[in-house]
């Protein structure tokens, strides 16, 4: 069964890596460039490039929206712009020399407009992720209604023993008997992020954007945590950090150097989640599309040497992709617990 379902894979990684090879790069635009190829496949973009053939390129056009001072409201696809290569309303994507480089700009100054709401690639991909988790978890709320008292059937038999793990084994245990005001958020997060995961694993349409390797998305996820730990916080929490119990008074006054560290570290915490997660699920992508670039690479040395390397990259990118969908498990349940930790450590009441 193994091997039924293996060769499959092997064959066509191997034919896509050779008739990807036979052309001067992936694009058929000149020399390949590993750096470039990697960095425009981790990136966001204001379409979503399908394919590339013969200089070809296939790509599904998405809502750009924009508003200039000086000329309005915009709003059009993003074919208009025929793959960066043309402007459209006086904007264009900028080129590789400019400082925003792939960033839609105004051709008269050059700057970027004063609002950009445009649908990218990132942003359609959480519209698909958010749409699915809506379907999945409205199903599951209307089969349990359905199926009061009966055993979970389906759907519910799949999502039921996360949602426990969630509750039983890093919300209770990490916060304590106040553990349900937060399980909504924490449940949304862990689902949220092992989706986005494993939709950035699939390399086709709609699926393969790097959401969760994309900082900014990761930034606003942190920040949802650092908001709720403030705002969740009791007395002891803030005496705990301004005067933190066991330390030397020397440490305390009249430098307040513990204080000081502490304070520090409410900023530090949710910035140690966003660089986590971004920094993961980048990695991974960016070892797994390397080990494909090297067929390119030997690729345009020679062909026999492109098909050679073929073998071996591909055998070593199916070897990381299990092993990204592990990391996308690991990561989702690692930033889960970190801020049910936050959580616990914000509402935890004083001892005497």
């Amino acid at each position: 069964m193994h091997r039924k379902i293996l060769t499959p894979i092997l064959l066509i990684a191997l034919l896509s890596g050779a008739t990807w090879t036979a052309q001067a790069g992936p694009g058929g635009d000149g020399p390949f460039n590993p750096g470039t190829f990697i960095l425009d496949h981790i990136g966001d973009d204001y379409s979503w490039h399908v394919f590339s053939f013969n200089g070809h390129h296939v790509s599904v056009p998405l809502p750009v929206i924009l508003y200039s001072r000086s000329s309005g409201l915009h709003a059009f696809m993003s074919s208009k712009f025929h793959h960066g290569e043309h402007g459209h309303n006086g904007f264009v994507i900028a080129p590789a020399d400019h400082p925003q480089k792939g960033k839609i700009v105004e051709e008269a100054t050059g700057n970027r407009p004063a609002l950009d709401l445009s649908i990218t690639k990132n942003v359609f991909a959480i519209f698909v992720s958010v749409a699915a988790l809506l379907w999945v978890f409205l199903s599951v709320a209307k089969s349990y209604r359905r199926r009061s008292g009966m055993a979970p059937a389906g759907l519910q038999s799949w999502v039921e023993p996360v949602i426990l793990f969630v509750r039983d084994d890093i919300a209770r245990p990490a916060i304590g008997h106040k553990y349900n005001r937060f399980m909504p958020y924490l449940l949304t997060l862990f689902f949220f992020i092992l989706v986005n995961n494993l939709m950035g694993l699939i390399p086709f349409f709609p699926f393969g954007a790097n959401v969760t390797g994309n900082i900014a998305v990761t930034m606003v996820l942190a920040l949802f945590t650092f908001f709720i730990t403030t705002f969740s916080s009791t007395k002891t929490y803030w005496v705990h950090i301004v005067n933190t119990p066991g330390v030397p008074w020397w440490l305390k006054f009249p430098l307040p150097l513990m204080p000081f560290v502490e304070l520090l570290g409410v900023f530090i915490k949710p910035f140690v989640l966003m660089i986590r997660l971004f920094a993961n699920i980048t990695a991974g992508h960016i070892i797994v599309i390397g080990f494909f670039s090297l067929i390119f690479l030997f690729g345009e040395m020679n062909v026999a040497m492109g098909y050679s390397a073929s073998v071996l990259s591909v055998l070593f990118t199916i070897f990381m992709s299990f092993l990204e969908l592990l990391v996308a498990f690991i990561q989702a349940y690692v930033f889960t617990l970190l801020s049910a930790l936050y959580f616990g450590m914000a509402v935890e009441e004083s001892h005497h």
